[in-house]
């Protein structure tokens, strides 16, 4: 597996002609000679010269190169030979020569690898390496067995250069280098080290790193770490050391880079860098480009987000137990979702969800942190946590950056943030020990900074953070940082900070008691109105999921209405890509009397919610149908009868009853008695069919209130940046 993996991984970073992979069929004899000595040739100028500048495998490579040398001779006197092509080469000789092309090419790929791969790398991957240099000789030895010597009229001294090579290559040996090995073995004795609680002697690892390595520099750290990191990501698990073990080595070497060389690259380094990185499509890339759907399932009808420990109540509903468990210690008696009393209070845990959902993270690379108390089911995550060198490594890498981001340069400053951002966004472990460290109130201090990155990766390092839930605290705590992130969304210096800040308000929203303290927030929701009419896809994504959850505070209606927000939501229905989420956060609002009156005024919102039930998504119908019938219910006479005239209703509230999910067939089926209460209705929706709707569908067989339901979860998560 882990032999493979090496040519996997190099056709990943440097795709090879089909010449690589498909012995030639069609070429002639002499054009075969021809390319065959172009191929040899080119290996022997190229890696004859770089031989020196491997880091290791080098007497592996110049073994190889040397019998290349001999094949190149061998095939050099036959095309200067002046008889023909033909009369030289019997068919055997050319089914060698065939098979020599392959081998020629596999070698091509190998050294190439050695040339190109990091150091670390190489030393990691030495036994595997090695075995693949001991294959080609075996190749070689197995294709110098059968090549016909006697039949290609050569001379004397290359028969003789040819036999020797074969006699050595029939006696090679699997070779390692004992000096690399030493050197393998102390590199994992440094993680070992971390491992058992210890951090290695500084002067040990530069020794290793600086006089051993040739790691001279922070740039060179740098593409290190950004190669294990490309390694991790493209062999998705299928890797030797495994992923964890890397991940561990990854640490190592960035602890050693700003321990050993400091803060030496400045901004412009950093930004060029940034760009590179983006065009690369390395690890390290920004992943944010849009967000990571939940199915609905896995969602508390309560919080309205992923469950992390899912319970079942006496109904035979499932919430998120911190949900549950609040609603019951505020004295209620029912269950939210069907509004039955509860027999009783115990809480069962729903081990099958729970595992449903910790593998539908692990598959989807979702953070998600596992309950604080202790359950069999969490061993699934516990196959997945990071070791305790990994840990222990970024902890102590925490440590130099906090110092840095207190005392060191501006330049020092957002190089130091840019770090902890990478560091928070893997791991609940990196999230909780940065903040315990005391990186949030220095974050705080960057968001404010002229300085384009910095103010970005403070922001987007202050996202990362918040998404364990003990730091949403922290952060909300700290005197004046949730007035800077705000201020970051109004007059960020680019647009990724001022969407990653109303990223951030919506991980923070996600816990109840901080949506009415951030829609209170000085333009707040101004600003996350404003973004959702004028920003990018992305932005308008940050900013209507932020609008959701400040919606569902009731407490926060009336500011949504005057900041302006509803106006937005109404403007965002015929928006592709917020529409769903901007119907959901109206469904809420017109709960409410003075919301169903703020959306009934709204001029487009009625046909908005009819176009989305026309040709919105499952969910978007939902939400769409939800909101009309809550307008109707709250908003009045009025507002019923604007909804009642709309266009082409009685044929989609039709649909809906026979196509839609159970949802949507419960609430049209809802809006459609509404209507039948109403003057007229039988001339308009007497051929409705409501009865064979309830008739046909046991879930609708009455009419539940909608005081008693949630709207759709809004499918979406905060991002890792």
């Amino acid at each position: 597996m882990a032999s493979a993996a090496v040519f996997s991984s190099l056709r990943r970073r440097r795709t090879p002609s089909l010449e690589a992979l498909l012995a030639p069929v069609e070429l002639s004899e002499e054009k075969l000679l021809v390319i065959l000595t172009g191929i040899s040739s080119e290996l022997i100028s190229t890696f004859s010269l770089n031989n020196k500048t491997m880091s290791f495998q080098r007497k592996n490579s110049r073994n190889l190169v040397r019998k290349i040398e001999v094949f190149a001779v061998l095939l050099e006197c036959l095309m200067d030979s002046t008889s023909g092509i033909s009369s030289i080469l019997p068919s055997t000789a050319v089914l060698c020569f065939k098979e020599l092309y392959l081998v020629l090419y596999r070698s091509k790929i190998l050294l190439e690898y050695c040339l190109q791969s990091s150091k670390l790398w190489l030393l990691l991957q030495n036994h595997s390496i090695s075995g693949h240099f001991h294959d080609l000789s075996q190749e070689i030895s197995t294709l110098l067995d059968v090549l016909p010597l006697d039949g290609l009229n050569l001379p004397d001294d290359v028969v003789e250069q040819v036999q020797l090579i074969k006699k050595q290559s029939r006696k090679s040996k699997l070779f390692i280098d004992r000096s690399d090995e030493t050197l393998r073995l102390k590199l994992y004795s440094f993680l070992n080290e971390f491992e058992c609680g210890y951090i290695p002697d500084r002067f040990q690892l530069y020794s290793f790193f600086v006089e051993k390595l040739g790691i001279r520099d922070a740039r060179s750290g740098r593409m290190e770490i950004e190669f294990l990191e490309e390694q991790i990501a493209n062999h998705d698990g299928d890797i030797e050391p495994t992923a964890s073990v890397l991940n561990g080595f990854v640490a190592l070497t960035r602890y050693c880079r700003f321990l050993l060389f400091g803060f030496e690259e400045d901004e412009v380094q950093m930004r060029i860098r940034k760009h590179k990185k983006l065009k690369k499509g390395l690890l390290t890339q920004e992943i944010a480009e849009t967000f990571i759907t939940i199915p609905k399932d896995f969602c508390c009808p309560i919080s309205l987000d992923l469950m992390r420990d899912p319970v079942i109540i006496s109904t035979g509903q499932t919430y998120d137990r911190s949900s549950i468990s609040r609603w019951m210690e505020e004295g209620h008696c029912t269950c939210p979702k069907t509004g039955q009393m509860l027999v009783h209070t115990k809480l069962v845990p729903n081990r099958a969800l729970r595992n449903l959902i910790m593998q539908w993270c692990s598959a989807h690379g979702f953070p998600c942190d596992p309950p604080e108390h202790g359950d069999p089911c969490c061993d699934i995550i516990a196959a997945t946590s990071p070791s305790k060198a990994t840990v222990e490594a970024n902890k102590a890498t925490a440590r130099i950056l906090i110092q840095e981001l207190a005392n060191g340069s501006e330049g020092a400053k957002t190089i130091a943030a840019r770090e902890l951002r990478l560091l928070a966004k893997n791991g609940k472990e990196n999230r909780a020990y940065v903040a315990e460290a005391g990186a949030i109130p220095h974050l705080k201090k960057l968001l404010s900074s002229p300085d384009a990155v910095a103010q970005e990766n403070s922001v987007t390092a202050m996202l990362n953070l918040s998404i364990y839930d003990k730091n949403k605290s922290r952060i909300i705590d700290e005197d004046g940082c949730l007035e800077s992130i705000v201020r970051v969304l109004k007059f960020g210096c680019t647009t990724e900070a001022r969407e990653n800040a109303a990223a951030t308000l919506f991980s923070l929203s996600a816990v109840h008691d901080y949506k009415k303290r951030i829609a209170l927030e000085d333009g707040a929701v101004e600003a996350l109105a404003g973004l959702l009419r004028e920003g990018t896809p992305r932005g308008k994504k940050d900013a209507v999921t932020a609008l959701f959850n400040l919606s569902t505070h009731t407490d926060n209606c009336v500011r949504m209405i005057d900041s302006g927000a509803v106006t937005a939501l109404v403007g965002a229905l015929g928006c592709e890509g917020v529409a769903e989420e901007a119907a959901g956060a109206l469904a809420l609002i017109v709960r409410q009397p003075i919301g169903a009156e703020a959306v009934g005024n709204e001029e487009k919102a009625v046909a908005g919610l009819i176009g989305m039930m026309r040709c919105g998504t499952p969910r978007a119908k939902e939400n769409a149908v939800a909101a009309l019938l809550e307008l109707c219910r709250s908003g009045g006479a009025a507002a019923a009868e604007k909804v009642l005239k709309a266009p082409a209703l009685a044929g989609l509230l039709q649909t809906l009853l026979f196509t839609g999910t159970k949802r949507a067939r419960r609430k049209a089926a809802s809006l459609a008695r509404v209507f039948q209460r109403c003057e007229n209705a039988s001339l308009h929706y007497g051929g409705l069919g409501v009865g064979y709707a309830f008739a046909g569908n046991s879930a609708t067989s009455r009419e539940i209130s909608f005081s008693s339901e949630y709207v759709m979860p809004v499918p979406v998560s905060v991002p890792v940046l």
